[in-house]
């Protein structure tokens, strides 16, 4: 008497069990609790939050009064660069906190689920964006509370602008993550972003500075930015020169943090 064996009817369901997810696992659920884990530390709010306000309290309140060329407020330009400075520091911390993630060990293990490694970065970029808005939105309260008088053409363009732009600052602080050391990445963040925003001309008006250092401020990741989100206030126009910059820097860091990735994780 011959044994039969039934088929293996199981064979179908595993294989569609294992397709790869939609979007290659990027999911707006992911994403809020991306959301709220950086929301929750402190030392993150302090910094993003807290201090461009505070500087604008401390350095943009003394020009109330002062006019420029066209006639609107110094304090708005104050603001504005300052907003620039704050999703700076918001898009590149989130992007940063890669390095930690992967000394404790979080991309080995992401290795072993269905996220592609896209849709990881994706999610970081996303997250940093929404701290960035968070950055303007707060200082152009803290501005608008203070007094400052604007258009509302200038609001909405140069706030745009000053959130878009950041997306340069969450590939730099993606790149700067997976090649950094976590235990000397923030270390190196705080003082390197300071002394960015003060060669690009955050905090001190470029005109105001030697030739020399104009003409170094013009090659500097932040200089783009700024000059593009004070456009709409000042009334320059577009300065080509400051989109290619933008352009230049971004694709730089956002290439130089994808060879980074790949890398890493071919490691793990």
């Amino acid at each position: 008497m011959t044994a039969t064996t039934s088929p293996d009817t199981t064979t179908g369901p595993r294989r569609a069990d294992r397709r790869p997810p939609a979007l290659g696992g990027f999911s707006a659920a992911v994403l809020a609790i991306e959301i709220r884990r950086v929301l929750r530390n402190r030392r993150t709010l302090m910094f993003i939050l807290v201090m461009p306000a505070v500087f604008f309290l401390l350095f943009g309140l003394p020009s109330r009064g002062e006019k420029l060329d066209n006639g609107l407020p110094v304090t708005g330009w104050i603001m504005i660069s300052l907003a620039v400075y704050a999703a700076m520091v918001a898009t590149t911390s989130a992007g940063a906190a890669v390095a930690t993630e992967r000394a404790l060990g979080w991309s080995r293990q992401l290795r072993l689920t269905p996220l592609r490694p896209a849709a990881y970065v994706a999610t970081k970029v996303a997250t940093a964006m929404v701290l960035g808005l968070l950055g303007v939105l707060v200082e152009f309260g803290v501005g608008a509370a203070s007094g400052v008088r604007l258009p509302a053409h200038v609001w909405l363009e140069s706030g745009l602008t000053a959130w878009i732009g950041s997306l340069v600052f969450a590939a730099f602080g993606l790149f700067v993550g997976y090649l950094a050391p976590a235990e000397n990445v923030m270390q190196f963040m705080g003082p390197a972003l300071a002394i960015l925003a003060m060669l690009g001309g955050l905090f001190v008006p470029l005109d105001l500075l030697p030739d020399v250092m104009r003409q170094i401020a013009k090659f500097t990741p932040v200089y783009g930015v700024g000059q593009l989100a004070r456009a709409p206030l000042t009334g320059t126009g577009v300065d080509w020169a400051a989109v290619g910059n933008v352009a230049a820097w971004t694709a730089f860091f956002g290439l130089g943090a994808a060879r980074l990735f790949r890398r890493d994780t071919t490691r793990v």
